[in-house]
């Protein structure tokens, strides 16, 4: 017989008491499998691509590509999802995905036009599926009410953050060790079978949101929320400093002729973001969000600062180590605001429009990176992710009252969504 949660005013909900939760593994392992693809699909591109035609610039704009293509179409696959049920989006999506895959797996190795290379990342993008927001908004389904809401949300983005720290560094791991085209290989595998586990959990999936039946519904978009937008912007921010490491790093290595440690420099940088993010998500935060990520994200800037002039690996390694660290704050902080801000049948939308902005700026960073690198040095691509960062703090310091939440707002939230559920219930 299963327990009512009961948390007591006194007692702060841990993850632990989340773990316990009814049928959560049966949708949290799956989910974890299948959303290691959406860090390893820009890196593979390009790990592939550099080794087929020698060019770091052709392999961004290739990278970018299918990074543009996936920010673009993730959040029409979250609002089908919101409409329509999980299921019915991601089965045929991880199958298409395979599909695009495969065939630019098969054109890159057999030196097809560039153009083509540019036309099969167009699907391969548009088709990921955007499963770490599915696994949200089953818990939002799930916890509805529930004080483990906040830990919820804390929890994904640890898990997110272990997804950019394993993703990047398993295809990279791939494609220098065993062969360029592996990182894709894996990728492709853990969409179409992780993504199958996870659609066959139907009996966690979250209803159709009745919401979504209106005519309004249906044509309005989370982006009509100001403080999403400048959330996505925020994040765009974030995907320059994933994308324009993982180029960097890949040329300083291959520069100095040790390209096999561009795994250990990348899996440093990925430590400090997985040891932050599992601090920050441990926390029980007093202030704002808003304020926390008043502060969090002008300490990103500042980490990647010196970046471009680090000449050696252990010094290299260890700014790395600190931009890594500053990453997490940034991003848990900006889920939990989104939490706050969004209606509640609008959620999946606006959790792919965070997590496809940060693929399209890990793809455009990889892209503007490498032609930085072959144009000047391998150390140019570092100024990358301060650039990227220090556009975007300039427009969360402009913008910064779109954050705010209004009291009241969380009830207003909760009335146009799921509010009406029954108290959740652990083993």
């Amino acid at each position: 017989m299963a327990d009512t949660v009961d948390v007591t005013a006194g007692a702060r909900p841990g993850y632990g008491r989340l773990l316990r939760t009814r049928g959560a593994w049966t949708f949290l392992l799956p989910g974890f499998f299948a959303r290691q693809p959406f860090a390893m699909l820009t890196i593979g591109i390009l790990l592939l691509v550099q080794d087929t035609t020698g060019s770091y610039t052709t392999a961004g704009a290739v990278s970018a590509t299918a990074g543009v293509s996936m920010a673009l179409f993730a959040p029409q696959s979250g609002k089908l999802a919101d409409r329509f049920g999980q299921g019915a989006v991601l089965v045929p999506g991880v199958i298409v995905h395979a599909a695009a895959i495969s065939l630019l797996i098969s054109l890159a190795l057999a030196d097809a036009p560039l153009w083509a290379l540019f036309a099969a990342a167009v699907p391969a993008g548009a088709s990921t599926p955007q499963v770490g927001p599915m696994v949200r908004a089953r818990w939002a389904a799930k916890l509805d009410g529930s004080p483990l809401m906040a830990t919820s949300a804390a929890f994904e983005s640890v898990t997110d953050e272990f997804t950019f720290v394993i993703g990047p560094v398993l295809a990279t791991a791939l494609c220098t060790g065993i062969h360029p085209a592996a990182g894709l290989v894996a990728e492709a595998a853990l969409t179409l079978f992780g993504g199958l586990l996870f659609a066959a959990q139907r009996r966690t999936q979250p209803e159709r949101s009745r919401a979504a039946d209106g005519a309004h519904e249906k044509t309005r978009s989370a982006l009509s929320v100001a403080g999403v937008r400048v959330l996505v912007v925020l994040f765009l921010g974030i995907g320059s400093v994933f994308g324009g490491m993982q180029v960097s790093l890949a040329a300083f290595t291959k520069d100095i002729g040790e390209p096999g440690l561009n795994g250990l420099l990348y899996g440093i940088f990925a430590a400090g973001n997985m040891t932050a993010g599992i601090i920050c998500g441990a926390i029980a935060w007093r202030s704002s969000p808003q304020r926390r990520l008043l502060i969090a994200y002008p300490l990103l800037v500042l980490a990647t600062s010196p970046l471009w002039a680090a000449h050696s690996l252990p010094l290299l390694g260890g700014l790395g180590l600190l931009v890594g660290l500053c990453i997490a704050p940034s991003l848990i902080t900006g889920f939990t605001l989104v939490e706050k801000l969004v209606p509640a049948g609008m959620r999946t939308e606006a959790f792919t429009w965070l997590t496809g902005a940060v693929g399209l700026g890990q793809a455009a960073g990889a892209a503007v990176g490498g032609r930085l690198i072959d144009a000047y040095s391998p150390h140019a691509g570092f100024l990358v992710p301060l650039v990227g960062t220090a556009l975007a703090l300039a427009v969360l310091l402009t913008l910064r009252k779109a954050l705010a939440v209004q009291p009241g707002s969380a009830s207003r939230v909760a009335a146009s969504g799921v509010g009406h559920r029954e108290p959740v219930s652990v083993d």
